[in-house]
C-alpha cells in the first residue's frame, strides 16, 4: 500500500475494472497509469536482476593509469571536455563488480576511438587483452593503423584480423593471440570466429555497433569469461535507443565536435531535380573540393527501375568531362577498392560514384558534397552515416537526398535528416516510425509486446518505473514481497528471457 501511495498507483483489481468499464476519464487514466507502470516495472526489474545474475568479478578498488597517462601525453591534441568525461565514466565502469555495458554515442569526428583506446589501455594494464571489432575491412584497417601508431610507442603489440588475412598469417596470429602476445586485436566479425581463442579477453569494443546483429555481438563476448562491452555509434538504431531508455545500457554522449565544424546543409529533392544537383557539384569542384554520389545497386537490374552505380558512373563522366570520376562498390576486389579510395583521398579523382560501402571508414576532409540517389532505399542510420562522410573540415558541406518514391511517408522520413544533425534525434524519430524491436530478444525493429505502454509517449512513467525497480532490486533482500515480484516477472516471461542472455546488446 505504501509503495502504491508513493507512486500514485491505484490497486490492480480496480485498474483492471476501470480499464474496461471506466466511470470517468480520470479513472480511465488512473487505470492506464497503473497497468503501464506494471509493464515497465517488471521489465525493468528483470533487466536489473539479470544484470546482477552475471558472474561477479572481484571489485578493483582502483585502476593503474600509468599507460593511459603516457598515452594522453603522447597525443598531438588534448581531449575535449566531453571525451574526458566519457573516459572517466568508462574507467569507473571498469571498477564495478559487473561487466560494463556502455554505449558511447557521438557524431562522426567527435573522437569516440580515442576514448575506446583509453579503455583498452586500462584493461591491458590489468594483464588482459582487448578486441576492437568494426563492420568493414576498410574501417578495421583504418582503426588498426591509428591504434598501432598510438600503442607502439608504449611497447604494446596490436594486430589486424579480417577475412582477407592469409592462411599463413592467420595461423601465426591465432597462436600469438592465445599466448597473450597480442594486447589489442583489431578486425571485422572474424574476431568472433570459432578458431580465435584469447588468453584473457577483458574488453570488447564494437564500432558502428548498429551494423552488427545481436548474435554476432554475443559471439565475441563469449570469447572471454565476463568481458566488458563498450559499443560506439554515431546513430543508434531504434532498438539500441530503446535499450538505453530502459537503463540496461549506460549511455555516454560525446557532444563536442572539433572547433570550426559547420552543420551540413541537407536537402531532399526529387529525381527530376538533377540540374540543381549538378550545379551544386560543379560549384564545389570549381573551388577545388570533391563529391560523393551514392546509389543502392551496383548494376542495372531488369526487375528494378533503380539507377545503378555503373549507370551513374557513365552519366557523371559525360556530365563532368573536365573532371575525373571514380567508382567504388563491394563487388570490386580489395586491391581495386584500395586503389579507388587512394585516388579519391589524394585528389586524383574529384567525383566518387559508390554504393553504401563508403558508409564507414572513409575520411576525406576535402569532400564537401554527398548525393544519395534513391535515398528512400536506405535506413536513417545509413543516411546519417553517409552524410557524415562530408563536413569533416571547416568548409561548408552539403548533403542531397534524392527521393525516388512519390509517397508522403517516404518524404516525411527523409525530412528527418533535413531537420536533425544529431544522431539521437534521428534515432528518436526513427523509433516513432519503426518501433523499437525486442528489448530482450534479437529482433532489430518492430513494436515491443506491451499491452498498453508506448516507449515514446510514456517516457516519464518509464523513468519512474525504472527508479522504483532499482530501489526494489537494491532492497530486495529486505522486502517481504521480493519473492512475489520475481515470480511475477518470471510469469510475464521477462525474467526467463533476461537470464538467457549475459549481455543485452
Amino acid at each position: 500500500a505504501k509503495f502504491r501511495q508513493r507512486h500514485n498507483l491505484i490497486p490492480l483489481s480496480e485498474a483492471l475494472a476501470q480499464i474496461h468499464f471506466p466511470v470517468s476519464p480520470s479513472q480511465l487514466e488512473a487505470a492506464r497509469r497503473r497497468l503501464i507502470f506494471d509493464e515497465f516495472f517488471y521489465l525493468q526489474m528483470a533487466l536489473l536482476v539479470r544484470r546482477g545474475q552475471v558472474p561477479q568479478r572481484v571489485k578493483r578498488q582502483s585502476l593503474s593509469q600509468s599507460l593511459l597517462e603516457r598515452f594522453q601525453a603522447n597525443l598531438p591534441f588534448a581531449l575535449t571536455g566531453a571525451q574526458q568525461r566519457t573516459l572517466n565514466q568508462v574507467l569507473d565502469d571498469l571498477t564495478q563488480t559487473f561487466p560494463m555495458n556502455r554505449l558511447v554515442q557521438g557524431d562522426v569526428g567527435a573522437g569516440k576511438t580515442v576514448v575506446a583506446v583509453g579503455a583498452c589501455l586500462a584493461v591491458i594494464e590489468q594483464g588482459q587483452q582487448a578486441a576492437l571489432m568494426a563492420p568493414t575491412e576498410t574501417l578495421a584497417q583504418q582503426h588498426h593503423a591509428k591504434v598501432t601508431s598510438w600503442l607502439e610507442p608504449l611497447g604494446l603489440k596490436t594486430a589486424l584480423l579480417t577475412g582477407s588475412t592469409s592462411t599463413k598469417e592467420r595461423r601465426i596470429l591465432l597462436s600469438e593471440i592465445l599466448l597473450g602476445r597480442i594486447h589489442l586485436l583489431v578486425g571485422t566479425h572474424a574476431l568472433s570466429s570459432a578458431k580465435v581463442r584469447y588468453a584473457d579477453l577483458g574488453l570488447v569494443v564494437i564500432d558502428e555497433q548498429h551494423r552488427f546483429g545481436v548474435k554476432q555481438r554475443n559471439a565475441i563476448l563469449k570469447k572471454g569469461k565476463t568481458p566488458h562491452l563498450l559499443s560506439m555509434t554515431a546513430t543508434p538504431i531504434p532498438r539500441t535507443l530503446a535499450l538505453a531508455m530502459h537503463q540496461d545500457m549506460d549511455v555516454s554522449l560525446i557532444d563536442e565536435l572539433p572547433p570550426g565544424r559547420q552543420p551540413i546543409v541537407t536537402q531532399v529533392l526529387s529525381q527530376e531535380q538533377q540540374h540543381p544537383i549538378h550545379r551544386l557539384i560543379e560549384g564545389q569542384l570549381a573551388q577545388g573540393f570533391q563529391a560523393y554520389v551514392v546509389l543502392p545497386l551496383v548494376k542495372d537490374n531488369d526487375d528494378s527501375e533503380l539507377r545503378s552505380a555503373e549507370a551513374a558512373f557513365g552519366d557523371y563522366q559525360r556530365a563532368f568531362p573536365h573532371y575525373q570520376v571514380g567508382m567504388l562498390h563491394g563487388q570490386m576486389t580489395t586491391e581495386a577498392k584500395t586503389t579507388a579510395l587512394d585516388a579519391f583521398r589524394t585528389g586524383q579523382t574529384q567525383i566518387l560514384v559508390a554504393t553504401s560501402v563508403i558508409e564507414v571508414g572513409v575520411d576525406v576532409p576535402n569532400a564537401t558534397v554527398m548525393v544519395v540517389e534513391h535515398a528512400e532505399r536506405f535506413g536513417l542510420a545509413q543516411l546519417h552515416q553517409l552524410r557524415g562522410r562530408v563536413g569533416r573540415s571547416h568548409h561548408q558541406s552539403y548533403c542531397v537526398l534524392v527521393n525516388g518514391a512519390e509517397t508522403e511517408a517516404s518524404a516525411e522520413r527523409l525530412q528527418i535528416l533535413a531537420q536533425h544533425q544529431d544522431g539521437f534525434k534521428v534515432a528518436e524519430a526513427d523509433l516513432r516510425l519503426r518501433g523499437a524491436g525486442e528489448v530482450l530478444g534479437h529482433k532489430q525493429a518492430g513494436v515491443p509486446k506491451f499491452a498498453l505502454a508506448d516507449l515514446m509517449r510514456d517516457q516519464g512513467l518509464l523513468k519512474i518505473a525504472n527508479a522504483a525497480a532499482r530501489s526494489a532490486v537494491n532492497q530486495g533482500h529486505r522486502l517481504r514481497c521480493w519473492d512475489g515480484m520475481v515470480a511475477e516477472a518470471q510469469r510475464r516471461g521477462h525474467l526467463e528471457k533476461a537470464l538467457r542472455h549475459t549481455h543485452l546488446n
